[in-house]
């Protein structure tokens, strides 16, 4: 089955390096990032994993978990996070999901459905397309979905920036334009007349075309 952007976040139980979790009892309240990675001990998906620890205070200022997934046995999520916290010198304390019966990889049709075997005996080749980011919302909706190829590293700097654009956003009627970072100009939405911007936006804005309003970002 295919998953679309508001589609709801397929739920599993399994286990990772913090135990048996219930994935939306897990998700709790919150904003959550799952991303996966095609195999262990894998050069790119190190440095990615130690960034993301790195990160993880700042996400969790937002309400924001992390969990990480890769189709291999826990056991080897724990030996693969000590070589993380050696080489990118960030200990890795947001779970990893262990995926050796591919059963999550197929729920979020990173692998096809009709995959067969386990992680065993399968590389990072074979694995290629277990390598993507979902971000699921409160409402345990996938809000966003991004894929990369192997050879590239991820942008979590990215992620963190549509985090704060999406939790804006959901708060006040505006959206974010290209490449914007928090604390810059933001969008009136359409379908907020001119008069109800008058009454939510009192210091007024600046209109490129009656379509294009830009307002400076409301407080969070």
């Amino acid at each position: 089955m295919s998953l679309r952007i508001n589609d709801e976040a397929p739920n599993f139980k399994a286990q990772t390096t913090a135990g048996e979790i219930d994935f939306h009892e897990w998700i709790g309240d919150g904003w959550a990032i799952l991303f996966s990675h095609p195999k262990d001990f894998t050069p790119v998906c190190t440095t990615e994993l130690g960034y993301m620890a790195k990160l993880e205070p700042e996400f969790r200022k937002r309400n924001c978990k992390i969990i990480g997934l890769s189709v291999d046995p826990v056991d080897d999520h724990e030996k693969w996070a000590k070589d993380i916290e050696e080489t990118q010198g960030a200990k890795v304390n947001y779970p990893l999901i262990g995926d050796s019966d591919l059963h999550v990889a197929k729920l979020y049709n990173m692998l096809p459905a009709d995959e067969p075997g386990t992680s065993e005996g399968r590389t990072a080749a074979t694995n290629a397309t277990v390598r993507s980011v979902f971000i699921i919302g409160p409402d345990k909706k996938i809000k966003l979905m991004l894929t990369y190829p192997m050879t590239t590293g991820r942008n979590f700097d990215e992620i963190l920036r549509v985090i704060d654009s999406m939790q804006l956003t959901l708060k006040h009627k505006v959206a974010t334009p290209v490449n914007w970072k928090s604390g810059e100009d933001v969008i009136i939405v359409p379908a907020v007349s001119d008069d109800e911007a008058k009454t939510m936006f009192p210091a007024g804005w600046k209109a490129l075309k009656p379509y294009l309003r830009l307002v400076k970002q409301p407080v969070q």
